[in-house]
């Protein structure tokens, strides 16, 4: 019997066609698991599959570029970001997205997926294991949902509006802690505007010698979730934006916190200042805080706080 031969059956063309074949059969196998999901599970998992991608990476950094002076970025970012993104457009292709690293893709629609794919990238690009993945929902301008992920300690800090708040399925609360001067506290430093460091050196100063102790360990949205499960007793910190606290802040009314701006007015995640606490020490750091500014005098001006 005579078998029939073809010669470009096994060529090289032949093989990178099935190679690639088999790479997108891969991603669309692995957008099905997303299907049958609801918000919060798409969240969880991205988050959960990010953080890996964090981990696996950790230690390796190739490139560091700024995007401002001391504001790093790094390859691991995009790389994070780009699949967290790829999964929304492709489970939510109608949903808005305002990430850290590529901005906002804007839509008609009135649901806002809100994310930072890495929290603490100074301390990633020197392997310093405290940073994480921060994805939140805003919908009608509401945050309705928050998942912050530290790989590192492989924990899940979540919260769904009136659901309350967790941390790896368990119900996560805030201290009791009464006084300031029984507390820990942290913060953190943004060095794009000088005027920032001014005033929160100001108030640096003045919690370490009210309070318990201080920590500044870099990652806003672990640090909203350290106080929210009462590892900390109060936060404050200057320049922040929506990727870094949006589903911290939603974590922290949940578990029974309270956050402001530091006049103690309602807080929204598009302005510049954030205060968060366990509550009971609340309007003692509103005082606190009133001082430094005070303190700070004649440098501060109100338009700081818009950006200018």
């Amino acid at each position: 019997m005579t078998r029939n031969f073809h010669p470009g059956l096994y060529s090289y063309g032949f093989y990178c066609r099935l190679y690639s074949h088999f790479i997108l059969s891969k991603y669309y196998f692995s957008l099905l698991r997303y299907t049958e999901m609801n918000y919060f599970q798409i969240a969880e998992k991205v988050a959960r599959e990010a953080g890996k991608i964090l981990l696996d990476n950790l230690g390796k950094v190739k490139k560091i570029e700024y995007k401002a002076k001391k504001n790093l970025i790094t390859e691991v970012d995009i790389e994070s970001e780009n699949h967290i993104i790829d999964i929304i457009k492709s489970t939510c292709p109608q949903h808005s997205i305002l990430a850290e690293e590529s901005g906002r893709y804007a839509t008609s629609s009135d649901h806002l997926w809100i994310i930072d794919p890495l929290d603490g990238t100074t301390n990633y690009a020197h392997s310093y294991p405290f940073f994480a993945v921060s994805i939140a929902l805003e919908i009608q301008g509401k945050i309705k949902l928050g998942i912050v992920y530290d790989p590192v300690k492989d924990e899940l800090f979540s919260a769904e509006d009136n659901e309350g708040a967790f941390m790896n399925g368990g119900g996560i609360g805030v201290s009791d802690t009464k006084f300031v001067e029984e507390s820990l506290v942290c913060t953190g430093f943004i060095h794009e505007r000088e005027w920032m460091i001014d005033e929160n050196l100001r108030h640096f100063e003045n919690f370490i010698r009210k309070s318990r102790a201080v920590r500044r360990d870099g990652s806003a949205a672990l640090d909203l979730c350290y106080v929210a499960c009462g590892r900390c007793d109060g936060f404050w910190e200057l320049g922040l934006n929506p990727w870094d606290t949006a589903a911290g802040y939603l974590i922290m009314k949940e578990a029974g916190g309270k956050v402001t701006n530091f006049s103690g007015s309602l807080y929204s995640i598009y302005e510049k200042e954030i205060l968060a606490s366990n509550g009971s020490i609340h309007e003692e750091m509103i005082e606190i805080l009133a001082s430094g500014r005070a303190e700070y005098g004649k440098n501060y001006n109100k338009s700081n706080l818009r950006g200018t």
